[in-house]
């Protein structure tokens, strides 16, 4: 039988979520508490990868395990088998064919700015003190939904047939001090989100113009993009399933 795993991870002390020979990462440490608590090797296949430092508030993974399992119980021993920055918060059992990486819809992630020196959030959010534009920040965001191609938002040298995807969500929003980026589309290109939210800086900075900023998703060249923020800032949060509701 094939079982989803719903959990999250603060990715500061993980070299991203897929695994690494002599690097610790998210995937290595859930394959160990899953083959200990099930007594049998256990490989999951995660939704998607995420880089060095970056978060996830929603992932899913997929694993096969021949008997019935207690998914209640499984998730309590997780947790309490897991370390701290790595939570479950359900298992749910599914047909065979179901796969947590190709039968995803969309994913959403947000990127997290703080705009005034806080000592708690540090963390979790990139300080940038300098005044943003928001209102051209999300002017700039619109375009993005005139465009499929988003090869000069890639990471160069990456191995994948196409560099199209399907913005359905993107703009800022301020809470307070901070300003949160939100973007989700059918997939997502290796760095896409960070050098997205590089290039929108420095929109808000008035280092490029909006016509700039077409250009640059015109150009297909990583080169004329933005600088990739700092991995900490953030978040994958939301991956949808057309056969997964929501609790």
């Amino acid at each position: 039988m094939r079982y989803f795993i719903e959990f999250a991870y603060n990715g500061k002390n993980y070299h991203g979520w897929q695994y690494q020979p002599h690097s610790i990462s998210v995937q290595e440490v859930l394959n160990k508490a899953l083959s200990t608590l099930l007594k049998q090797p256990i490989d999951v296949t995660g939704a998607g990868r995420t880089d060095t430092g970056v978060h996830a508030k929603q992932m899913y993974a997929h694993f096969d395990y021949d008997n019935v399992i207690n998914s209640d119980s499984l998730t309590q021993k997780l947790n309490s088998f897991l370390p701290k920055d790595i939570v479950v918060y359900r298992l749910i059992p599914l047909h065979d064919d179901a796969h947590a990486r190709f039968d995803a819809t969309s994913r959403t992630y947000e990127y997290h700015i703080h705009t005034f020196k806080d000592a708690f959030i540090g963390e979790g959010s990139w300080f940038h003190f300098h005044p943003l534009d928001m209102d051209k920040m999300n002017e700039a965001a619109k375009i993005l939904f005139e465009y499929k191609d988003f090869k000069c938002f890639s990471k160069t040298h990456t191995d994948v047939r196409t560099f199209n995807c399907v913005i359905m969500e993107a703009n800022w929003k301020k809470e307070g001090n901070n300003l949160v980026f939100t973007v989700a589309a059918d997939r997502f290109l290796r760095n896409m989100v960070r050098a997205i939210v590089g290039t929108l800086v420095n929109v808000g900075l008035g280092k490029i113009t909006l016509q700039d900023f077409r250009e640059i998703i015109e150009s297909r060249d990583r080169n004329k993009a933005g600088f990739s923020v700092p991995a900490h800032g953030l978040y994958l949060t939301k991956v949808v399933y057309p056969y997964i509701q929501e609790d």
